[in-house]
Formats: structure tokens, C-alpha cells, sequence
């Protein structure tokens, strides 16, 4: 949602004093300011800004209709963490008579209470966040500015009640994680909403019954990647640190490194283990000088002074040029040099310490994971994270990954494989045994 934002103007409220918003969030880049979601009547006035902040604090604000009262609740807790999923609810009562319960925020469950600011509301007076003629904005502030750029997916918003987490997410009884409720049971009131962002054909569809119409600006990508089923994605807080580093877009799926010398490319996976059998892909859009693989999550340096993997004993997977590289050590020719464009296919046996590439649906040396036949090498006893790096800088290196969400940038695959696992969507078939690095593949 880097450049988009799905925006409608509200109608007569069912209440304009109570209100309540859900979301989950997958933050894909941190350091600036990024709207969750915005509402005002233009560029200027009265408004309401839910946002993370560039300093990594969670952090709601607003003023009354008349722009008199302005209220502020600034975390001080830090949401850094770009490989998971956030539930936030704000549950919104301005009639309440104690000041510091009509506005609640919490995050995963728990309500938040500690701040490094915290103005609250005044009683008495209507706040514009559900307030007739006013633009609410999902992704951007209302001037187009400050865009999300993440993942989000099953955004409720309901009109007449304050409520709390139990209404949208609950604790997995087998491992007391917080999960989704897919399906929440709520009166929406007048200008609620419920966004599943699940239907590709048409992702800002209402699904709350009241068929609310959206404009979407921008380009939504639909992608499997969602609070029920979370997906790898490469981590820009786990590369090379210095020298110039890649640049991460498409919800991090989407890699690119410079061509100076300074170039500090590598990066790793946000999902990784040491068990189980994985496959993802990878586009080759700039492929002269790119490396893909797996790397063991124990290198204390996990890349050299550079940036590439050219002397690291960790990693395993194939270069550009058509060698493969086992234990950071680039070896025998195994296929011809790869072209713009071409999708590498990677599978890794972690029970049997095994890895296999393919090119463009062929599995390259005549390897076959189903079958365990002619794989590239042995991998090392270990956990292992995906990863990407450059083998030189003489051009820029860039590819698009896909593990699993459908999408090579923020295109679909053209035509789905097979995937007996049913873990995600390749643009070819998964090998019998596989899956995706994804929470439920991991778990299988």
C-alpha cells in the first residue's frame, strides 16, 4: 500500500461519541512517519490521525469539530518489528465520565497504558472520526501524504459501540498465541465497515452489510499473506549494515542493490527453520550479478565486508553466472546463466539436509526433491533463514520473491502450480513433500 489509500466520505451516524476500529498490520519499512488511517473533511481543519510514527511509537490524535479539543494518546512502547502481524483496536467512547477509558488502544490483545503522551479526550464533545461529511482515509493521511507501507488485512470499523479485542481476535488454545476472528460478530452501525482485503478481484469490498462503496488511488495488491497465515518476507532490519544499502518495496518481497562498490546487499528472510521441507521463488529482474538461497541463522557475520556471500560457510543456493554455491563456496557450472526475468524455484530438505533450484520449472543437474534424487549439495545441521545477496557490483542486482503471497512484485503469478500443502500460490508446481515458509507451513 506504499502509494495507494482506500478513502469514502461518511454519512449520518449511528453515534458519533462511540466507535471502534480494528485492524491487522504487517509493517513492511520503519523510520517515517506511515498513516494507518486518517480522517477530515480536505487538506486542513479538524482531523484524526492514527499512525505509526517515525520514531516507532503507535500514536492516535484529533481534534473536535470545532478544532478547540485536541486529545493524544502516543505509545511508548516501539513497534519494530516488520516480520509479524499487529492486531490494534481502538475502542472510542466519549461519553464515559472517566477520562482515561474513552479511548482505549490495544495491541495484540493487551491494552496499551503506558505513554510518553497522553492527552484524553474532553466529555462532552464530538471528535471527527465519525462525524457526517468527513473523508476517512485507510493508508494515507487526507492530503495523500505519509502512506502505509505494509500489509493490511481485515479492517473493522463499527459505528455505535466502543468494544474490545475479544470482538475481532482471541488466544489460540494450543500455543496461546493471539489469533484472528475471521468472522466477528458485531452490529456495525450506520458507517461501519469490514474490509477482509481477501477478495483479488475486489479488495476494498465491504463486508459488513452495509455494501459501503470505497475509492481505492493506487494499486491494491492482493496477496495470501494475512493474520491467519503469516508469510516470509526478506527483513531489512537483517542485512549487511553500511555502504549503500538495497532498497525493499512490495511489502518486502521486492529486493534491488545498487551497482557501486559500497553495495551492502545481502539480506535474509524474516522466517526461517531448522525442520521441514520449504520451497519459494524468486524473479530474476536484474539477474547478472544475483544470488539466491538459504543461510544458517548461527553466522555470527552473516556477510562479508562487502555485503555479498562470496566467503560465507553458511550459505547454500546458485549464482547468476549458473554455479551453485554450498557452504559459501561457489562450485561447479550447473545450468546456463540466468536471463532477465527468469523465475528461480528453491527447495530445501531441512530433515534430510538437502537443497535442489530450479529455472523457470526446470529443476537444474536433473534434480528431483519429490524423489531426493541429485541434489546440489549438503546442507550443514542448523536453522536456515532465505537470503539474497550480489556477487559483484559491476550492475545493480534485483529480484522480485515470492514465498508463497501470489505476487511477483505486484503482479500474480500467471499461472498457479500444483501445491498439495495448500500453503500459498507459486507460479509452479510444489514439490510432493514441500511447502511454503510461512507459520502454518512451519507448524506442519
Amino acid at each position: 500500500m506504499a502509494s495507494t489509500k482506500i478513502e469514502r466520505t461518511l454519512g449520518t451516524p449511528t453515534n458519533i461519541d462511540k466507535w471502534t476500529y480494528s485492524v491487522w498490520v504487517k509493517r513492511a519499512s520503519i523510520g517515517a512517519d506511515t498513516a494507518i488511517v486518517t480522517a477530515r473533511t480536505g487538506t486542513s481543519g479538524p482531523y484524526l490521525n492514527l499512525i505509526f510514527q517515525g520514531n516507532h511509537q503507535l500514536r492516535i490524535y484529533g481534534t473536535d469539530s470545532g478544532g478547540l479539543n485536541d486529545f493524544n494518546y502516543q505509545t511508548t512502547r516501539l513497534f519494530r518489528d516488520t516480520s509479524a502481524f499487529y492486531h490494534i483496536v481502538i475502542g472510542f467512547d466519549n461519553t464515559l465520565a472517566a477520562a482515561g477509558d474513552r479511548c482505549k488502544i490495544y495491541v495484540n490483545g493487551v491494552q496499551e497504558t503506558s505513554f510518553a503522551g497522553q492527552d484524553d479526550p474532553a466529555s462532552g464533545v464530538s471528535y471527527v472520526f465519525n462525524t457526517s461529511g468527513y473523508t476517512t482515509v485507510i493508508g494515507a493521511r487526507t492530503d495523500g501524504s505519509e502512506y502505509y507501507n505494509g500489509v493490511m488485512s481485515h479492517i473493522n470499523f463499527v459505528d455505535g459501540t466502543q468494544l474490545t479485542p475479544s470482538s475481532f481476535g482471541e488466544t489460540d488454545a494450543t500455543d496461546g498465541m493471539w489469533k484472528i476472528k475471521t468472522s466477528p460478530s458485531v452490529t456495525y452501525g450506520n458507517n461501519g465497515f469490514f474490509l477482509k482485503m481477501e477478495d483479488s478481484s475486489n479488495l476494498d469490498l465491504d463486508s459488513s452489510g452495509n455494501s459501503i462503496s470505497f475509492t481505492t488511488t493506487g494499486t491494491l495488491t492482493a496477496t495470501k499473506d494475512n493474520p491467519d497465515n503469516n508469510f516470509s518476507t526478506l527483513n531489512p532490519l537483517d542485512r549487511r549494515v553500511g555502504g549503500t544499502a538495497p532498497t525493499f518495496i512490495n511489502g518486502n518481497n521486492t529486493w534491488t542493490a545498487s551497482s557501486d562498490s559500497s553495495s551492502n546487499g545481502g539480506t535474509r528472510g524474516t522466517l526461517g527453520s531448522s525442520s521441514g521441507k520449504y520451497y519459494f521463488e524468486a524473479k530474476a529482474t536484474t539477474a547478472s550479478m544475483l544470488c539466491c538461497g538459504m543461510q544458517l541463522d548461527s553466522i555470527a557475520t552473516r556477510w562479508n565486508a562487502n555485503g555479498s556471500v562470496s566467503n560465507e560457510t553458511g550459505f547454500y543456493g546458485i549464482e547468476a553466472d549458473g554455479t551453485k554455491k554450498v557452504a559459501g563456496a561457489s562450485t561447479s557450472s550447473v545450468f546456463t546463466a540466468l536471463s532477465n526475468n527468469d523465475i528461480i524455484g528453491l527447495a530445501f530438505d531441512l530433515d534430510n539436509n538437502k537443497f535442489w533450484a530450479s529455472v523457470n520449472g526446470t529443476w537444474v543437474a536433473s534434480g528431483n526433491p519429490t524423489t531426493g534424487a541429485n541434489s546440489l549439495g549438503t546442507l550443514a545441521s542448523g536453522t536456515y533463514l532465505p537470503a539474497v545477496s550480489s556477487v559483484g557490483w559491476s550492475t545493480a542486482s534485483s529480484a522480485q520473491f515470492n514465498f508463497g503471497n501470489g505476487v511477483f512484485g505486484t503482479t500474480s503469478v500467471s499461472s498457479a502450480g500444483t501445491n498439495a500443502s495448500n500453503n500459498g500460490i507459486f507460479e509452479y508446481d510444489v514439490p510432493t513433500g514441500f511447502t511454503a515458509l510461512c507459520t502454518k507451513g512451519i507448524n506442519t
